[in-house]
This record gives C-alpha cells, structure tokens and sequence, in this order.
C-alpha cells in the first residue's frame, strides 16, 4: 500500500472538485432548463459578427445567395444592417425605417424589399447603391412578406386590429389586390394555389385560396396556443407550425390534419426545413437553438438543444449557402450580433 500524505489527499479532493464544477457548470448565458448538447453540435458556430451600433432586437432577415449578403431588419434600430457573409463583415446600415418587420431580396432587377409596422409600408430599394427606388402604402402595419417567382408578386400580411394580405404586382409597380382574413396575419406560407396563414389571435392556420382571393378553411392548432411562425415541407405535404409556449405542431396539407407534436423552448420565432438532412432548425427566444430530426412525416425527435442567448429568436436557414444565420439581441452587458453556424452532416 502507497501512504499519501495529508497534502497530497487535499490537493486530489480539490482537483477533482475542479473537473466536477467545470462539467456541471453551464454556459453563464444558458437559460434555466434548457438541456446542454452531450455531444458534438449539429449546429457549429463558425463566427460572430458584432453590430455594436444596433440598438435592441431583431425581426427578419433575407439572403442574397450570388452575392452573399444578409439582410436583417434591425426592428428597434430602425435599421436594415447588411452583412458580408463571406467576410463576416458589416457592410452598410440602412436608416430611417420605421419598425422594419420583414426583408425580400429579389435577384431579377437586384431589388431589396423592406416592410415596416410603423407606417404600414412595403419599401422598394436598388440593390447595389440602397437608394429607395418607391414604396407601396397599406391601411395599416406591414408584417410578414414573401415573394411569388411565378405569379411575380410580393404578398405581405397587413393590419393589427384586422388581418389581411395585400398583393404587390413587381412588374407594373402598384398594389394588385387584399385579401381579407379572418384574424391578424403573424406568419404565412406560399404552396402553390394556397396560402397558409397563422393567425395566433383565433390559435388557427387559414387556408387562402389565391385563384379566388377567398378563405377555404380554417385549421384549428390543437393543444397549444400563441401560433407564430411556420415552415413547410412541400416533398412531404407536412407544415410545421411553432407556438410559443413551448410546443411544435405538425399539420398534413392540404387537409390540415394534425400527425404530430412535440415540446420544445418556449419564444419559438424562427423555424426551417433543412431537406438535405430531413432536419428542422428552430431558434426560440427562451435562448436555445433546437434541431429536430424528420424521422418519417409524422415522426420527429429532438436530436440537440443549444444554447444560445436570451431574447434570439430571429433565424434564417439558407440551403443554398448552407448556413443558418441567428441574431442576438442588443441587452444590458451584450452587444447585438450575427451568429453564423455551419450544419454537421
């Protein structure tokens, strides 16, 4: 038997205090009960771009592919910040918005579209030198906006009190038409004919008919409330609906049946459909970044959970580039910024 001397004992129980604390210990911007990856991320942070002028959070970004520029609108800034992703450099930093909400990149004619829930706007912008080119004026706050390649239109959800979609005609430059909803319009999907709108005010997605600019149905979210953002899966008919107390639904389209569902992090305001990996990327305010694995298109698991910070609830996922970008709000003691991470295979 080998005599360890008292020092010796003491220095061992210390170390071994050490080790245990550094394992235990969780980031100090982990929020409370957000389980710690045990393995490597499937999400690995490449780099971190500080905006240090930017001033609150965050709502939308858009991506410009070929030339690698991320678009995000600084809501609380009032600003739409331009990040060189190649670089990871800001780029330039658009003032005078009032609430940006949403950004639209176009390729064709290099356009970059912003709407802003101030004054219930759709502003148009060159691409290369940001000068604003026109602007489309709606009754009330401009939401969500997505661009229609084939029918050549911008759709953006209107209203506050009401809920609407206008739609913006990009070859002739005016407002072709509203379509009237049943409640306020938080996120929406384009699926061919249908659009596929969440309403968290009723807890329904509403399914507009764009041939007739009518309602067709009305999809009740089940066991949940507070529906905000939405993803789809068009190869499998399935679209993901994330609420924000903590919950992802799954509905089949077009018949709006619910096949699955599963807890995540509460503040859910992001979510993507990764279909090279069957996998969904989902960024929740709690602070955490979630990836859920499609196992088939009524099964899904939660693969890891990462933390991030609180209040980052803001995602863009990009297949082209293959890179989801978040952003972090600015906060007491923390700098706003733009996280870029690479997916594992």
């Amino acid at each position: 038997m080998i005599y360890a001397g008292p020092r010796l004992l003491a220095s061992a129980v210390l170390l071994i205090w050490l080790v245990s604390s550094c394992q235990s210990a969780p980031p100090a911007d982990t929020p409370a009960g957000v389980a710690q990856p045990t393995a490597p991320p499937l999400l690995r942070l490449q780099r971190s771009v500080p905006l240090p002028r930017v001033k609150g959070g965050f709502d939308l970004m858009a991506l410009d592919a070929a030339g690698q520029r991320l678009f995000v609108a600084a809501e609380d800034n009032h600003t739409v910040e331009v990040i060189d992703v190649r670089t990871g450099r800001a780029l330039a930093s658009l003032p005078g918005f009032d609430e940006p909400k949403w950004v639209v990149y176009r390729p064709a004619g290099n356009r970059l579209f912003v709407s802003t829930g101030g004054d219930g706007r759709v502003t148009e912008l060159d691409g290369t030198t940001y000068r604003r080119v026109r602007s489309y004026a709606f009754r009330a706050a401009c939401n969500n906006l997505r661009f229609d390649s084939t029918a050549q239109q911008l759709v953006v959800g209107v209203g506050k009190s009401f809920g609407a979609l206008g739609l913006i005609d990009v070859v002739r430059n005016n407002v072709v038409g509203k379509i009237p909803l049943a409640g306020y319009a938080k996120q929406f999907e384009l699926d061919g004919p249908l659009i596929y709108v969440n309403e968290p005010a009723l807890n329904q997605v509403e399914v507009i008919d764009r041939r007739t600019q009518k309602s067709v149905a009305a999809w009740p979210v089940a066991g949940t409330s507070q529906n905000i953002p939405m993803a789809l899966d068009r190869g499998h008919h399935r679209l993901f609906v994330a609420c924000a107390p903590g919950q992802l639904v799954v509905l089949a389209t077009p018949g709006g049946q619910q096949v699955a569902s599963l807890p995540i992090p509460a503040a859910a305001d992001g979510i993507y459909y990764d279909p090279r990996r069957a996998r969904l990327y989902v960024s929740c305010g709690a602070g955490a970044l979630v990836v859920i694995a499609q196992q088939a298109p009524d099964a899904y698991r939660v693969l890891q959970t990462l933390p991030t910070v609180p209040g980052a609830g803001t995602s863009l996922y990009s297949p082209a580039l293959d890179r989801l970008f978040l952003a972090t709000p600015q906060r007491a003691g923390q700098l706003a910024a733009i996280r870029m991470y690479q997916p594992a295979p």
